[in-house]
């Protein structure tokens, strides 16, 4: 969606999903002055004349992606005001990198009252190493070097499916870009860029959440218009858990019969075991026969949802970045709070499985992320409902 302010022609996108961070970026595309129609999972973005380039804080305090206008604006328009951002409380995430990216392609970038404040005339092409591998600061990067002047190259790039649909759009727009899916991307800026079609891929972590989900009851699911090749990790651990699970060109079919058996797993950049599917494998473990490590190297912050499955009788001792999932052989239902959007979906399926009724408070975290929850896992046989 940001990568619309690249261009004064339309950019065309398909397969979006109805989410709640959706519409807070068309809110904010539009403030900035991008014409946005959208309808029936498509949207049409036209920044043919964007107006005042700032992304102000209470639009961006709620959306830690919303920091990815700053690149494009910059590109475009020559200066951007964007916000610090916010987001889920899971870590610190300083978008440092982004800045010191932008400044190496000759930006000059402020902090000024919360606000990153950066101008250039026009960006130029320069070496990038990145200290940390970065989804976000990876994509604006790339987006920013497609209008500066020369080859940027960024180098330690993070390498998930998301970066290589972003660049397969950007391509589409006319972009020169090579290496993406790699950890050495080389962008060579165009002077301008034109419309597109492109449709999204497939949400990889939605996907993963609704095998957690049936494996973590003993049920089955099968999954359509769904990219098992995003998914190798997840599918690994899985299948170690006992799940049956066949992949088709399309689909994923996933078949548990009986009870799961506990797995360990270590987060780390893509292509390893995804950070965002850490919680679901901590509910599945709170069920499964054994004891599983699970160690968290992304986030310092992000087994805050390891207290609410305790109120629900999971076993789970932590220790820094380690926990340490005892399975039992049944949760008790209780209520329970939705700390951050993938900490919501892990409390979701253990109410699955928990004996008894679970009530899941601020649930404005799961729509952020995850479209219709509760209806498709009302197709699938759960008794859930949304209490207003």
């Amino acid at each position: 969606m940001c990568a619309a302010l690249l261009t004064p022609d339309a950019l065309n996108l398909s397969n979006v999903p109805e989410l709640r961070d959706v519409r807070t970026l068309l809110t904010l595309l539009e403030r900035i002055g991008v014409r946005c129609r959208a309808g029936g999972g498509s949207l049409e973005l036209c920044a043919d004349a964007p107006g005042d380039p700032v992304a102000p804080y209470d639009l961006v305090k709620t959306m830690r992606a919303s920091i990815l206008v700053l690149g494009p604006l910059l590109a475009r328009c020559g200066e951007a005001r964007v916000s610090l951002p916010g987001g889920c409380a899971i870590g610190l995430r300083p978008v440092d990198l982004h800045i010191k990216g932008l400044q190496s392609m000759g930006a000059q970038i402020q902090v000024e009252q919360g606000y990153v404040v950066a101008r250039a005339k026009r960006l130029r092409g320069a070496r990038l190493v990145m200290d940390l591998v970065t989804v976000t600061g990876t994509e604006n990067l790339m987006m920013a070097a497609c209008l500066a002047e020369g080859t940027t190259i960024i180098e330690n790039a993070a390498r998930e499916p998301e970066v290589v649909d972003l660049a397969n759009c950007l391509e589409a727009m006319g972009a020169r870009i090579r290496g993406a899916g790699s950890d050495v991307i080389t962008v060579e800026g165009v002077a301008r860029m034109h419309g597109a079609s492109h449709s999204i891929m497939p949400d990889r972590i939605e996907t993963g959440t609704f095998l957690a989900a049936a494996a973590a009851t003993c049920g089955a699911v099968r999954l359509t218009n769904a990219r098992s090749d995003t998914l190798d990790a997840v599918i690994d651990k899985l299948r170690e858990s006992g799940a049956n699970i066949e992949c088709g060109a399309d689909t994923i079919a996933l078949t548990m019969n009986g009870r799961p058996r506990s797995v360990s797993v270590r987060t780390a950049p893509y292509p390893a075991f995804p950070t965002d599917m850490q919680a679901q494998f901590m509910a599945l473990n709170a069920v499964a026969e054994g004891t599983a490590v699970i160690n968290e190297t992304i986030f310092e912050n992000r087994f805050m949802h390891a207290q609410e499955l305790q109120r629900l009788g999971a076993d789970i001792e932590l220790s820094g970045h380690t926990a340490v999932v005892r399975g039992r052989a049944a949760l008790q239902g209780a209520t329970v709070m939705a700390t951050d959007l993938r900490a919501s979906a892990s409390l979701v399926i253990a109410g699955l499985v928990a004996q008894g009724e679970t009530k899941v408070d601020r649930i404005y975290h799961l729509d952020r992320g995850y479209e219709h929850l509760e209806s498709k896992l009302s197709m699938l046989g759960a008794s859930i409902r949304r209490i207003n």
